[in-house]
């Protein structure tokens, strides 16, 4: 596995950036041989995380294995990206472990089917969503809500490892309940598995400085041929046991309708978070190489990658960052890698499946630990605290993940960020616009000393746009202006910031204009944009009337109304 890399977002290599773009085309053959050597390449790298996740998941092994050689083969054959390596990941795993898994007064195998049911369902609704063409929903949840339960669920990953790697019993499956547990049976750590654990942490990170070493693969090799010496079991140390691929059924789990809904709910929020990450790594990759990739498309990809694996018992699987990156940093060319990979995987599957079940589970814990540490990088915050902005959802995204766990801490999240949008959006922000010296400008007079009002005539901009929550707000601001220049005979409202009004909109300034020609006061509307005229206008009467309604600047607008304009048609 490559170095853990800092996601594009947190400071993306312009100069590799445009290397890639300006790279030559590579002829079909060498393509294909690349294809063949990447796929190879990364092959030895995604079984160990695969399994790996099937422990985070609290999943038996095979889990990992079936969804992974599910996501391979499925996103290859009707996916858009040429990068992307649909597998299990980490935040996917977490979620499944804190929802499913938490659930009390259920039996393993009733929570098994649960599991199978919940990633079926996560693919059914990632079809639906791109049959729907709902490519852009990732949006809805802002970049600062990402990056905060991204580092949150990384800690959150990483402490609930530890106990694997002390070989200690925790109590809870709550973060902080789980940093007291471990705090509490630190001393009853078996020292053997804190050792293998520790060594095989520091031989990934050493290793994986390097591009070229496959430090997962080979931290796994040298656990397995060393457990052929010391006899991991002799020493307390837990191994993955038995791999169970023999008994497959690719079938729906029998559920009654009640936890068929459940499971539906929890669906939605996996899906949400998986497609959050996919199309993140798809994204990058493909504005790194001038690529175009279609969101609608590998939302049905996706969906049947998930649908695949829910049917054969496998876990979720999602486009992960650090998969991705792997299998272009091995010279990937096209989806064709991920076949090779499937390939590869599925042949030392067939003839190694015993020795993988030798697999210490400490060294499983610190491949887990070492896949989600690219997402530690506290660098990731620091535009927020240099630009001042959204600092407030990171932190409590961050905290929310830790304090609430995986799905409630990033649904808290997720409302404060609207909570602070409705927020911002809602305050009665107006500026009052007066001439900038004697040019057909119109700024804000409070910012520029050199612009004048117009004598009688009060210009207002709400500096957002209008609709339910502030129509009425802004427009007690405007009133209250009004009240301190009691000489104003026309009423001039800028709503360049308004692209469309709905209903309240239109009742507040309907209202609005009946006061101001109860006062004997003139309105006028301009730098409307279509949609907004053009309701408006339906809504036309005596007192909010059409004609004075326009898209025409503010200094067009004086002049129409003969209050003030200095001829010339430019833009306000």
């Amino acid at each position: 596995m490559p170095a853990p890399t800092p996601h594009p977002d947190a400071g993306p290599q312009r100069a590799e950036h445009f290397a890639a773009l300006d790279a030559p085309p590579v002829p079909p053959r060498q393509r294909a041989g690349r294809d063949a050597l990447a796929g190879v390449s990364i092959a030895g790298l995604l079984i160990p995380e695969a399994v790996a996740y099937a422990g985070l998941a609290n999943l038996p092994p095979q889990a990992g294995l079936i969804a992974l050689l599910s996501g391979l083969v499925v996103y290859a054959l009707t996916g858009s990206s040429r990068f992307a390596i649909v597998s299990s990941t980490s935040s996917s795993a977490a979620v499944l472990a804190a929802t499913v898994f938490a659930e009390s007064g259920i039996g393993p195998a009733a929570q098994l089917a649960l599991a199978a049911a919940m990633v079926a369902a996560t693919g059914v609704l990632f079809i639906v969503a791109g049959l729907l063409r709902l490519g852009g929903m990732s949006d809805f949840i802002a970049r600062p809500v990402l990056r905060g339960f991204a580092f949150g669920l990384a800690v959150t990953i990483a402490i609930k490892e530890l106990p694997k790697i002390l070989e200690i019993h925790v109590r809870h499956s709550d973060t902080p309940h789980i940093v007291l547990d471990i705090v509490q049976g630190a001393a009853q750590a078996n020292v053997a598995s804190l050792a293998l654990g520790a060594s095989a942490l520091a031989l990934l990170f050493l290793l994986g400085r390097s591009k070229r070493v496959p430090a997962t693969l080979v931290v796994i090799v040298l656990s397995i041929a060393l457990g052929y010496v010391l006899d991991w079991q002799h020493y307390g140390i837990a191994i993955v046991g038995h791999i169970d691929l023999q008994n497959l059924s690719f079938d729906l789990p029998r559920l009654d309708r009640n936890a068929w809904l459940q499971t539906a709910e929890l669906a939605v929020a996996l899906m949400l978070i998986l497609y959050a990450e996919s199309y993140g790594s798809i994204r990058n990759f493909a504005l790194k190489h001038g690529d175009t990739v279609s969101p609608n498309r590998d939302l049905v990809a996706l969906g049947c990658a998930n649908l695949v694996s829910g049917l054969l018992h496998g876990m979720p699987v999602g486009a992960g960052y650090s998969a991705t990156s792997a299998n272009e940093a091995a010279g990937a060319q096209s989806r064709f890698s991920a076949l090779w990979a499937a390939g590869v995987i599925a042949l030392i599957v067939w003839l190694l499946l015993p020795q993988l079940a030798r697999t210490p589970e400490p060294v499983l814990a610190a491949i887990v630990i070492f896949a989600v540490s690219h997402s530690l990088h506290p660098s990731v915050f620091r535009p927020y605290w240099t630009w001042r902005r959204d600092r407030l959802i990171v932190a409590a995204a961050l905290l929310a993940v830790l304090v609430l766990g995986v799905l409630q801490g990033l649904l808290a999240a997720i409302g404060v960020s609207l909570l602070v949008t409705l927020r911002k959006l809602s305050e009665p922000n107006v500026s009052v616009l007066g001439r900038l010296r004697d040019s057909h400008d119109f700024v804000d007079v409070s910012h520029h000393a050199d612009a004048k009002a117009i004598p009688g005539v009060l210009i207002v901009r709400p500096e957002a746009q209008l609709f339910f929550a502030n129509a009425d707000k802004m427009l007690n601001r405007v009133r209250a202006l009004l009240k301190a220049t009691p000489d104003t005979h026309t009423v001039m409202l800028s709503l360049e910031e308004t692209p469309d009004v709905d209903g309240t909109t239109i009742e507040s300034l309907k209202t609005f204009a009946a006061e101001c020609s109860a006062r004997g006061q003139r309105l006028a509307l301009v730098r409307m944009k279509q949609h907004a005229l053009n309701a408006l206008k339906r809504a036309a009467d005596d007192t909010l009337r059409a004609d004075a309604m326009s898209e025409l600047s503010v200094d067009e607008g004086l002049q129409t109304i003969g209050a003030g304009g200095v001829g010339g048609g430019a833009a306000a």
